[in-house]
């Protein structure tokens, strides 16, 4: 499994291109040949970049999702509506498609931010507001969401 750390500053052009970050670049080494999968984020103004292989591995759980359940069908619609495939180029740049640079309201300044196993592509003002937003809540949430209060294994401690 793809494990990405990190979060890098960069700029885009105004074609939308971007110089992927050389220590991000050479995580990525190994998977970029295959390309990546660029889509809107279902819970924040940001996109994700996806490797081929994370990509396809997740549709395949999401093609076991029953299409003749109306939920599961407006899911998957919504899920990969301007989803597109992008790839490094020869310098190491990502081209990203206008509509999704105007969905995240990303203009010039990003933030590329490792999330596991997929980058999240923030405007670099929204990021920061993020971070900030979340900063007083984080300690419950890592609680919520890392601790086993309850024990029913939903936690990892």
């Amino acid at each position: 499994m793809l494990n990405l750390i990190g979060t890098y500053e960069c700029k885009a052009d105004v074609k939308g291109r971007v110089m992927v970050p050389a220590p991000l670049k050479k995580q990525l080494a190994t998977v970029a040949p295959e390309g990546f999968v660029i889509k809107r984020a279902v819970f924040q103004p940001c996109l994700e970049i996806y490797p081929m292989k994370e990509w396809d591995a997740l549709m395949l759980k999401m093609g076991e999702l029953n299409r003749f359940n109306r939920k599961n069908n407006d899911f998957i619609r919504r899920f990969t509506a301007g989803v597109k495939t992008v790839e490094l180029d020869a310098t190491g740049r990502l081209l990203i498609p206008k509509d999704l640079l105007s969905f995240a309201g990303i203009n010039k300044e990003i933030v590329f931010s490792s999330s596991i196993n997929i980058v999240e592509v923030w405007d670099k003002d929204k990021y920061e507001q993020a971070i900030d937003d979340a900063a007083s809540d984080f300690a419950d949430l890592a609680e919520e969401v890392m601790g086993n209060k309850s024990n029913d294994g939903d936690g990892i401690s």
